[in-house]
């Protein structure tokens, strides 16, 4: 926990110490001129997203395979990244007097 909090301090420590990018004429002529986009109602937008019906058993279906399909890779993933007979010629070939 000590070390999660000096890691995030060095961090926030080094973007404080970074100059910020010059934002000045970046924006096109055009871009500038355009008009302002017009502001919408939150409600239909909020009734649009809490609508029931969204999920359907397809989506459900697609949803679940793609779970099942992360669970093989994350599975396929936790094996030994070295095998055995990769692992003993490398062994092998290291100097055991320079390691003394």
């Amino acid at each position: 926990m000590v070390m999660r909090s000096l890691m995030i301090l060095g961090v926030v420590a080094l973007v404080a110490c970074t100059q910020p990018p010059q934002l000045n004429d970046r924006i096109t002529p055009s871009a500038a001129a355009a008009p302002y986009p017009d502001l919408q109602p939150l409600a239909p937008l909020l009734a649009q997203a809490a609508a029931p019906g969204r999920v359907t058993p397809r989506t459900t279906a697609t949803l679940t395979g793609s779970a099942a399909d992360l669970r093989a890779r994350a599975t396929a993933l936790r094996g030994p990244v070295v095998d055995d007979a990769t692992r003993a010629r490398m062994r092998a070939g290291i100097d055991q007097a320079a390691l003394r």
